[in-house]
């Protein structure tokens, strides 16, 4: 919410370069931490305290403070969290999970069984008004009931002691697991929620560090929790400075540990002949850059226009110029490492007259019969990005339209969209939340999902989606998604722009860094060595 792969992710990873910080000491002295005991990072922070709620977080959410029953390890393996382990019975429909024993909140109260069902119950509450809980949650029986007001409960819960949790869902899903690693079914603590929204600032989480503190637009720091349950971090402390400036400029003065690299310093960091090559790491990430056509609103409800918009685009020029030639194009759904790429896979082409024939044939007629067209998107004021710019220019240019764009506040800009609050077109794109194709197909398409922002609807995918999620051979499972990416594809509810890549900068002193194409808590795996 970014060639050739090995497995899930490829990496090049080229002799590194140290870099000493030039004042090292003055920061220590300002946040009252050892820098040479912590990781250092720059990053921002959103106005948006909804941001940093498990429950209600578009994101990836806070994987160092909050944990729940399972997680995703370097390896993209689903592996035990707060669950020591667990066991599927009733034909697949039910888990038993059985928490660990020295789970503790950071307070040092026990993780019980009843911490999960308080947790999962906040989440599908109506008040709450989560975005994302029957997304990732909606399988478990009762989660609909309860967000929709109709139970006071979750039925498909069941405690069967302090440390065992009994959960039913509605059907045998081979991925249910994987959706339990993202950050809606994480556990918090019923007192420290209760003081109010900013409880985020003071968390007591279960995780492996603790949120010490959290001075806005300065720093945020975290200390290794000790008494984790799976093993203290070696990391004393994680420091996220804030808006400290650019993060290459801060890796080179050695400021930060770790640093992402801008588009306009990758040409840079890739030569051989500049020092900080060698500290260089890529990778590909498992997302898909689209942008939206909404198919409830003229004139995007018919399928030629979407085609035609989707024609009138090209793709390669739009890469070369925008992104220097650094992401590789996107003619459909599923990311390259994807279970269920399709490298054969052939979307629809770049053809100007094609599309103006397409538009034609719509039953607006062409550009003289189109409605106002307007174009949501992140942003201050009037500023129209180069992504937006481009994409308005050769749909005036080929199709004769024009486009007219609107910036929503990039803070509530998701709860915007989720709201309905947006023209027929605005910005889009995944990133996955575990590796299935389900997560992409199902989440973004189904006609009952609350992440199909745009409205698309196609009961013959609809009625292939419902028989994949619970098909039990795999081989057959992904056919059935690649049969469900052509007919997306074929439809155009979305215009596929980009697969985005990564770069990143890390200190050789940061030992055990593994590139993840899917954010996870990486930290607990790290070390620093000479620092």
């Amino acid at each position: 919410m970014k060639r050739i792969i090995l497995g899930f992710f490829a990496l090049v990873i080229i002799g590194p370069l140290t870099l000493t910080a030039s004042v090292p000491n003055a920061l220590a002295l300002q946040i009252g931490v050892p820098l040479d005991q912590a990781l250092v990072y720059n990053g921002g922070e959103s106005a948006n305290l909804r941001d940093y709620d498990p429950a209600t977080t578009y994101s990836a959410g806070d994987k160092l403070v909050f944990s729940g029953l399972v997680a995703l390890d370097p390896r993209m393996n689903i592996v035990p969290d707060l669950a020591e382990n667990w066991e599927v019975t009733g034909g697949g429909t039910v888990y038993t999970f059985h928490i660990h024993e020295n789970a503790k909140f950071h307070d040092g109260r026990d993780v019980t069984a009843q911490d999960v069902v308080f947790s999962w119950e906040r989440a599908a509450s109506p008040e709450l008004q989560s975005d994302t809980v029957l997304t990732y949650m909606g399988d478990i029986v009762g989660v609909r009931e309860k967000y929709f007001g109709e139970a006071e409960t979750i039925s498909g819960l069941k405690v069967i002691d302090g440390k065992t949790l009994q959960v039913t869902i509605d059907a045998p899903k081979p991925y249910f697991l994987m959706k339990l690693t993202f950050p809606t079914s994480f556990i918090v603590d019923k007192d420290n929620v209760s003081v109010g929204e900013e409880w985020v600032r003071i968390p007591n989480g279960t995780g492996p560090y603790k949120l010490t503190e959290w001075k806005s637009y300065e720093y945020i720091i975290y200390e290794a929790n000790p008494d984790f349950y799976l093993g203290a971090p070696s990391i004393p402390y994680v420091v996220y400075k804030l808006y400290a400036g650019s993060d290459v400029r801060l890796f080179e003065t050695g400021d930060v540990d770790i640093a992402g690299v801008g588009l306009y310093d990758v040409e840079r960091m890739l030569d051989p002949n500049e020092p900080m090559n060698g500290n260089l790491v890529t990778g590909v990430d498992l997302c898909t850059n689209y942008v939206v056509f909404d198919a409830t609103k003229p004139p995007f409800d018919d399928v030629n226009v979407r085609k035609a918009f989707s024609m009138a685009f090209d793709r390669q020029r739009y890469i070369d110029v925008l992104y220097q030639g650094l992401a590789l194009p996107a003619v459909g759904l599923y990311p390259p490492g994807m279970p269920g790429f399709d490298y054969g896979l052939e979307g629809l082409p770049f053809d100007p007259e094609q599309a103006r024939e397409l538009l034609a044939q719509s039953r607006y007629g062409g550009p003289e019969g189109m409605p106002e067209i307007i174009y949501t998107n992140s942003g201050v004021g009037s500023y129209i990005g180069g992504n937006v710019a481009a994409l308005a220019d050769m749909w005036e240019h080929y199709l004769g339209v024009t486009i007219q764009v609107e910036n929503l506040d990039f803070n509530f800009y998701y709860q915007q969209i989720f709201s309905g609050n947006h023209g027929q077109i605005f910005d889009g794109g995944w990133c996955a939340d575990y590796p299935d194709p389900e997560n992409f197909a199902d989440v973004l398409f189904h006609s009952d999902m609350p992440q199909n922002h745009g409205g698309y609807s196609n009961p013959e995918l609809d009625a292939l989606l419902e028989a994949a999620r619970i098909e039990p051979d795999v081989t057959r499972r992904i056919e059935m998604y690649q049969q469900a990416e052509r007919i997306i594809v074929d439809d155009a509810p979305v215009l596929f722009l980009t697969h985005s890549l990564s770069y990143l900068l890390v200190q050789p002193y940061v030992k055990g860094f593994v590139y993840t194409p899917i954010s996870i808590s990486n930290e607990r795996y790290m070390w620093l060595e000479g620092k």
